[in-house]
């Protein structure tokens, strides 16, 4: 149980850091943005930041589906969990 609240945690939290960092000055500031003239334009490209906001909303939909499953099991209401 406990494995798999860690499981759901990950994802939210992970979710909500792809859909916010690449809408701040953070992205653009990074390491290898300072670095590479190419990456720099690269990032600042927004379908380069509306992909990764995209694949956050996956991990999003992916953390708040475990939890659903989590509570129901939790209830007796679905599947029983297999760990």
């Amino acid at each position: 149980m406990l494995k798999r609240l860690i499981y759901v945690a990950y994802f939210l939290e992970v979710g909500l850091l792809l859909v916010l960092v690449p809408w701040t000055a953070f992205w653009e500031r990074n390491y290898f943005a300072v670095t590479s003239p190419a990456f720099q334009e690269l990032l600042r490209n927004n379908f380069v930041r509306g992909a990764v906001s995209g694949l956050g909303v996956v991990n999003l939909l992916i953390g708040f589906q475990e939890l659903t499953l989590l509570l129901y099991a939790r209830r007796g209401l679905g599947e029983p969990l297999a760990e």
